[in-house]
């Protein structure tokens, strides 16, 4: 434990040095000036940090003389505190004032706790004590952050890498826009090659968002690639899909995790698109020309996840060359204001709107800055 005195009398250093030394407390730094203790910890004189970065000293304690000249024991232990890299070390007050005031100031100013002088050695080697764990604990926390930080890192990568691909060939073009409103989502889309003419698309929206529903997500994303090159059909994929989600098991019997979906495949032979939408917003179709239609694709079903033998009905709808797709989940809805009621309808418009103008929804989206309250995902599909 490397522990820092400060204390303008080298006569107090000695003392409190003496004392933590026999109390076997060796690695014991002395500071003679705030402005001395400020070069030790890697501050400027004014007491903030330099221009460039430098690495957090190995300090666990600092016992800070609360009366000094220039720089006294509050401002010091202001300046420590308004550092990102040494606001965790704990600071003991050292101060012959019994003044409550000042002593509440010192507290305020980021000071754990205080000793009076004459320092009373049983009094001090307790309150370090007490200190030093605080210290320890805070440090076992921060390093639990750090590894978890990384993790959710990892997490995040891992699930960016199991989305597809843009898909662009001779009749179809699919791609998504995909923004988590944190480290980890619960939006997932997918798309699959079924055949030479057919291809199979889906969206999904699990409860919630963060670590629970991206768990929730992945294990989907597992059941639904291989439900989409074996059943293929929009019905039997969501009855597949809702037989598997209901063999989660969760220790709490209370929280049930399910979600909305849509699913479609879209056949350029034919030129049509089966779907199903089981709870899910409803999708648009953006006819070809700058005055096309855009038609929401009706029909709406139970969420997945929520009973057994739930029925899901399928829907039809016929596409042209230069028809446009869009797909999206409910984050989208915090892109435009007013009553709720009609929130899906000025969605559908504006969105119709930009993609007529300019063929793209990217500007759209990412032209909303800051942190959303959900996630948001979009998918675009061209037939050509």
């Amino acid at each position: 434990m490397r522990i820092v005195v400060v204390d303008d009398n080298a006569m107090n250093i000695t003392v409190v040095q003496e004392m933590l030394k026999r109390a076997g407390y060796w690695d014991v730094r002395a500071a003679s000036s705030g402005m001395e203790l400020f070069a030790m910890l890697g501050l400027e004189e004014s007491g903030a940090e330099p221009a460039e970065g430098i690495p957090t000293p190995d300090v666990d304690l600092i016992l800070l003389d609360m009366m000094m000249p220039r720089i006294d024991g509050i401002a010091a232990c202001q300046a420590i505190q308004a550092s990102e890299r040494l606001r965790d070390i704990p600071v003991i007050m050292v101060t012959a004032i019994g003044d409550s005031k000042k002593l509440a100031e010192a507290l305020d100013a980021g000071a754990i706790d205080y000793v009076t002088k004459p320092i009373n050695r049983i009094e001090l080697l307790a309150r370090i004590r007490v200190a030093l764990r605080l210290k320890q604990e805070k440090d076992w926390h921060r390093e639990r952050d750090r590894r978890i930080r990384e993790e959710l890192q990892l997490a995040k990568e891992v699930q960016s890498a199991a989305l597809p691909p843009k898909l662009e060939e001779g009749g179809i073009v699919i791609d998504a826009i995909y923004q988590p409103s944190e480290e980890l989502s619960g939006d997932l889309y997918a798309w699959n090659r079924i055949d030479e003419h057919r291809y199979g698309i889906a969206i999904i929206d699990a409860m919630g968002h963060g670590i629970s529903s991206s768990l929730v997500c992945m294990f989907i994303a597992s059941v639904l690639r291989d439900a989409m090159v074996t059943k293929v059909e929009p019905v039997l994929v969501m009855e597949e899909l809702n037989r598997r989600a209901l063999q989660l098991q969760f220790a709490d019997q209370l929280i049930q995790y399910y979600f909305t979906a849509l699913y479609m495949v879209v056949d350029l032979r034919k030129g049509t698109v089966e779907y199903v939408n089981a709870g899910h917003p409803p999708g648009l179709l953006v006819r070809a020309g700058e005055d096309g239609a855009a038609e929401p694709l009706s029909g709406g079903g139970m969420a997945v996840g929520l009973f057994e033998g739930v029925s899901f009905e399928k829907q039809v709808v016929e596409v042209r060359p230069g028809d446009q797709l869009l797909l999206f989940t409910d984050g989208l809805l915090e892109l435009v204001t007013g009553p709720e009621e009609g929130r899906l309808d000025m969605l559908m418009e504006r969105m119709a709107g930009e993609l007529r103008a300019s063929g793209s929804l990217h500007e759209l989206l990412l032209a909303e800055e800051g942190p959303r309250p959900d996630d948001c995902c979009l998918v675009q599909i061209g037939i050509r």
